[in-house]
């Protein structure tokens, strides 16, 4: 007798422990989703942004009409973006796309010195500061969550219940990662 109740004692500690590992994947996941929602925040903040900031330009930058087209047609494809991979990409065009918009700018002293745009400028930067700070978060939940799927005993319960590895947001920056060329031929 007695050793049947040690022996369901230990499937109960068994089932605990295993109830116990699911629901820490379902709170893992709830945190993936939240850190998700923090950005979108953020990246619908932006897109909001940035027709101001174009129309504000529009009046001084007559002559730079494709680039002012670029940066409305990056951030349609940005918004209408569905997978993190694809919303990746599309929010990568469209930074690289505000960068050349704000390049174009330094050459209007007069739209410089607008206060409106200054305004929608600072707003801009202070949004891309905290996308950027939302996008750590997030990408640091999905690492804990993957981790937890892939490592063992838990990925037994993953697998199990169909828990997914979930994407990492990646900005890429391409004006970063290009290596300056230095020359000392003239």
């Amino acid at each position: 007798m007695a050793g049947l109740i040690i022996i369901l004692a230990i499937v109960a500690l068994v089932i605990f422990y295993f109830i116990g590992i699911y629901n820490a994947l379902i709170r893992l996941r709830n945190r993936v989703k939240n850190a998700w929602s923090q950005i979108d925040v953020q990246l619908k903040r932006r897109h909001d942004l940035i027709p101001n900031l174009v129309e504000t330009a529009k009046g001084y930058v007559k002559h730079e009409r494709e680039t002012l087209e670029n940066v409305t047609e990056a951030r349609s494809r940005a918004m209408g973006a569905n997978s993190i991979g694809d919303k990746s990409r599309a929010e990568s065009d469209l930074s690289g796309a505000l960068s050349r918009f704000l390049l174009v700018v330094e050459n209007y002293p007069d739209l410089k010195a607008n206060q409106n745009f200054l305004a929608l400028q600072e707003e801009l930067t202070s949004t891309e500061n905290k996308i950027a700070f939302a996008r750590q978060g997030y990408n640091d939940q999905v690492l804990f969550f993957n981790n937890k799927i892939q490592m063992f005993p838990s990925n037994i319960i993953a697998q199990t219940f169909n828990f997914n590895q979930e994407e990492f947001f990646e900005i890429e920056d391409k004006a970063e990662k290009e290596v300056p060329k230095v020359s000392f031929t003239t």
